[in-house]
């Protein structure tokens, strides 16, 4: 049984990167008595897969792994028994079963994410900035020096910010994100700032992941839907 678990990551476990958090889950499905599948051969280890790591320093109320479970489990006793045996900061909020075939898939499902962002007190830029960035948000092109491996390449990130909205002090924003297309939220305020004429420090933004969607729309029209909603609950 092909199963999608969502979960959030808070506190002080934004520090803990993710092999760390693979380990952990791993850790935790023995813990709870989640009858989890391993592989075959000489080296079994257990069939788990996560979508969109998070980076390290950033928190999520949508983070998404997927399992596959050997034996059936009602979703609400598998999040109890799940949070139970989780640490301050991290929360399971749904275990649903996917069809067949889509774990093991939920990265390269991945089209967006939602952020909210905010600069940390110190760090704000000149006062109005809020509209400012909603008006650099709407240009036809914004066209950064993105890094390589190998070199810098210059990008147009804007077709690959969807939406961007600011309320109060709180940013907005739902932009690419996967194998296709990625941008960090980072990237979309540190080139506001240089458009302001500064720089962005490295300390100046409290990033929060809201959700993680696939893409089932068309080449014409996107359709974004959460990956929790590609799945269903176990009832038993």
């Amino acid at each position: 049984m092909k199963i999608r678990i969502k979960f959030a990551k808070q506190g002080v476990m934004r520090f803990i990167g993710h092999l760390d958090i693979m380990r952990y889950f791993q850790k935790a499905m023995r813990r709870a008595h989640i009858d989890i599948a391993f592989t075959e051969g000489f080296s079994p280890h257990m069939i788990m897969s996560f979508a969109a790591p998070l980076g390290v320093g950033l928190t999520s109320n949508g983070e998404y792994m997927d399992i596959e479970i050997k034996s059936p489990i009602a979703s609400a006793d598998a999040v109890r028994q799940l949070n139970e045996v989780m640490v301050e900061g991290m929360e399971v909020l749904s275990f649903r079963q996917i069809e067949e075939g889509k774990a093991g898939k939920a990265m390269s499902l991945v089209a967006a994410a939602d952020y909210t962002v905010s600069f940390r007190p110190g760090y704000e830029p000149k006062e109005g900035w809020q509209e400012r960035l909603e008006a650099f948000a709407k240009k036809d092109s914004i066209v950064i020096l993105k890094k390589t491996k190998k070199s810098e390449v210059e990008t147009d990130i804007r077709p690959m910010i969807y939406q961007l909205s600011v309320d109060g002090d709180q940013v907005h924003m739902t932009l690419a994100t996967g194998s296709a297309a990625n941008l960090k939220p980072e990237l979309v305020m540190s080139a506001f700032l240089k458009n302001e004429g500064s720089e962005l420090d490295s300390f100046a933004l409290s990033v929060n992941r809201d959700e993680v969607y696939a893409d089932t729309g068309t080449e014409e029209e996107r359709k974004l839907v959460s990956l929790e909603s590609l799945g269903e609950d176990i009832v038993l």
